[in-house]
């Protein structure tokens, strides 16, 4: 079964999208804020990670660079999920090698299994 890990201190949106993930047949885990994040990416090697960018301790873009400057852990597929989505932070992404993004205002829950399923088929 794919892991997917969601790094998210919103709660309400961390059960969404894991209801939403686990009907679709993956195994779904959170954490609650970037350092604890972190950690669990080195300890669980998730399939796909969906990362929320303004958290507690330890933002997004930190919570990317770390995992990026990791052999093993660039490999990862990560999507931003962004409250900005402003360029300046976009192109950052980018250039860091994220793969896809949501803008949380435009927030579609269906759009988040696709843009997960693009990166992450089941089959």
């Amino acid at each position: 079964m794919k892991k997917i890990l969601i790094i998210e201190d919103e709660r309400i949106m961390v059960d969404l999208l894991m209801k939403k993930l686990s009907k679709e047949g993956y195994s779904v885990s959170a954490a609650f804020d970037g350092e604890e994040g972190l950690s669990k990416i080195r300890e669980t090697k998730p399939d796909l990670v969906l990362l929320d960018m303004v958290m507690p301790k330890m933002g997004g873009i930190e919570v990317i660079e770390e995992v990026v400057k990791d052999k093993e852990l660039k490999k990862i597929p990560l999507i931003v999920i962004s409250n900005s989505g402003q360029p300046v932070e976009l192109e950052r992404i980018k250039e860091l090698g994220v793969k896809d993004w949501l803008i949380k205002t435009e927030f579609d829950p269906q759009e988040v299994i696709e843009k997960v399923k693009r990166q992450l088929p089941l089959h």
